[in-house]
């Protein structure tokens, strides 16, 4: 039996719906489900890009959010937390915090028989692709986890081998 690490690579991509918002991760810290979350912030005026927002429209936003959240138990402090840890600035390339999970694939006789995560990494909006160094073409499918603690929402929770066709 061999060990090769696994290679992850992408899982930053967000629903068209939310423009660029990483919904499903936001969602998951507050402990909604994202339509919860997504129905709640279409009740926001956000300011112009590049343009600070009127005093006014930064309580009538909170208003908005608190008002359809509050019934979920959620906070004023945590909706803060969340989404300051979630702000970033995509025109000038961030990306919200994130850590690249980490594996290895099992190999056995040239072929992998399965995959061991050894940390799931946190961040991830959609599943990342997995590569295999030097074992060729990996067909594998990804599975997420959301949880409310930063550090496990968008983590790798499993890799299965998918059957080939």
């Amino acid at each position: 039996m061999t060990r090769v690490p696994l290679v992850f690579s992408g899982g930053h991509e967000t629903d068209p719906r939310d423009r660029g918002r990483p919904v499903v991760l936001i969602a998951a810290a507050l402990g909604v489900p994202s339509d919860v979350f997504r129905e709640a912030f279409s009740h926001v005026r956000p300011a112009p890009a590049g343009t600070e927002p009127d005093p006014r429209q930064v309580r009538a936003n909170k208003e908005a959010l608190m008002d359809a959240l509050g019934k979920y138990n959620v906070t004023n402090r945590r909706l803060d937390t969340v989404s300051n840890y979630y702000r970033y600035a995509r025109s000038r390339g961030e990306l919200w915090p994130t850590k690249a999970a980490r594996g290895y694939a099992v190999v056995e006789n040239g072929k992998i028989t399965g995959f061991v995560i050894t940390n799931g990494g946190c961040g991830y909006s959609s599943p990342p692709a997995v590569s295999v160094p030097k074992m060729g073409r990996l067909s594998a499918k990804v599975e997420l986890s959301f949880r409310k603690t930063f550090e496990k929402n968008g983590s790798v929770s499993a890799v299965t081998i998918l059957p080939e066709r």
